[in-house]
């Protein structure tokens, strides 16, 4: 069985590192897109261990379409029925991108119709109730190229369970893990977001050096599968607990200026089960200091575009260079959709990093190395 993990543009090796890592067989790195092989048993699995991509689904089939007779009779030739039963509902969402059928409800339509005609011809009938299980069928089409795929995942991964609530700009949690990942984070060197806003980065923080599994306090459209045995997701939850490091001696601090973003860190970390490694207070980021400690900077500052103007912004940036000077040897990440910010940081980053905050262009600036650069 072929999958497709989708993610935030930028973060495709995390993912390919991930799925190497469940013992599973990549196939092709697309932008955004993993693909690989699996077993209708691996979806569990995948949706509760999968840390930095957005959708878990099963690819059905794929081929070129120019018309929508292509269009029609490459979906119909899908084995559609090995999935969908008589009852059960296939509604179909999806995109096009720089193809000749650009049109999304004309595309759902013609979709539509072949799922219908295929499964006629499959069960002798010619009316769909749709009244049981949910087969959510997603389309992508690239340069005339279709996928048509069975989403497995519902609500998107980065969708954790534990921020209902959000500050006014919140990161992806899918995002989040994948600086702290991409910081190299330890247990052994103090993690520091003074900008935490939600809390996001530093509870992926705690969910990563914990190994705690990002999928395991929350819900997937196909636990309703009955392709999937309801064995394969106790496992899968099992297996996941037994994993989690319980005597990770991993420390984080989690600040904000702001009293509501700090009393909304709070209650996401608790719900997160990450107090233990998490201090949770109320400062301005342009006091943080080492205590005489080994540590790192991962942080989301507004950009100027949701939270501050542009020229409240470029001063902030300017007021983080000059006082985190006192930082000394501790590593800088600093993710920013400003293109200025080197500049304005007054120090040029050892590394910078192409990433996406949802639909905003950004660069992760990296700071790890102690010479001063000019």
């Amino acid at each position: 069985m072929r999958f497709v993990a989708t993610c935030l543009f930028g973060i495709e090796k995390l993912v390919n590192e991930e799925i190497d890592s469940l013992g599973l067989k990549r196939v092709q790195t697309l932008d955004g897109r993993v693909i690989f092989d699996g077993d209708v048993t691996d979806i569990p699995r995948l949706n509760i261990n999968l840390r930095y991509a957005q959708r878990v689904l099963i690819l059905l089939g794929e081929f070129e379409a120019r018309t929508f007779t292509e269009l029609f009779d490459g979906v119909k030739a899908l084995p559609l029925e090995e999935f969908v039963g008589k009852d059960d509902a296939f509604p179909v969402k999806g995109h096009s991108i720089r193809s000749t059928l650009y049109s999304i409800p004309d595309c759902q339509s013609i979709i539509k119709k072949a799922c219908v005609e295929r499964l006629k011809s499959k069960y002798g009938i010619s009316y769909f109730e749709e009244t049981g299980v949910k087969y959510q069928i997603e389309f992508f089409i690239l340069k005339d190229n279709v996928h048509i795929m069975i989403d497995t995942s519902g609500t998107p991964l980065h969708k954790r369970g534990y921020r209902p609530t959000s500050n006014e700009a919140p990161i992806r949690e899918t995002l989040a893990a994948a600086l702290v990942k991409l910081a190299h984070t330890r247990d052994d060197v103090l993690f520091w977001d003074p900008f935490c806003g939600s809390g996001t980065i530093p509870i992926e923080a705690a969910m990563l050096m914990t190994n705690t599994a990002p999928g395991l306090n929350r819900e997937f459209i196909s636990e309703n599968f009955p392709q999937i045995p309801k064995k394969c997701w106790y496992d899968a939850v099992t297996e996941a607990n037994d994993k989690i490091i319980r005597d990770c001696s991993f420390e984080a601090f989690a600040s904000d200026i702001s009293p509501e973003c700090v009393e909304i860190t709070n209650a996401n970390v608790k719900r997160a089960g990450m107090e233990k490694y998490i201090k949770v207070f109320c400062r301005d980021a342009l006091t943080i200091e080492t205590y005489d400690r080994r540590g790192t900077v991962v942080c989301n500052p507004p950009y100027g575009e949701r939270l501050m103007s542009a020229d409240e912004v470029e001063a902030l940036y300017r007021n983080m260079g000059k006082a985190w000077q006192s930082l000394g040897s501790w590593q800088i990440y600093v993710i920013s959709s400003c293109e200025d910010f080197q500049r304005l940081y007054g120090r040029r980053a050892d590394s910078v990093r192409r990433l996406y905050n949802g639909m905003i262009r950004c660069n992760y600036y990296q700071y790890f190395r102690n010479k001063k650069k000019t």
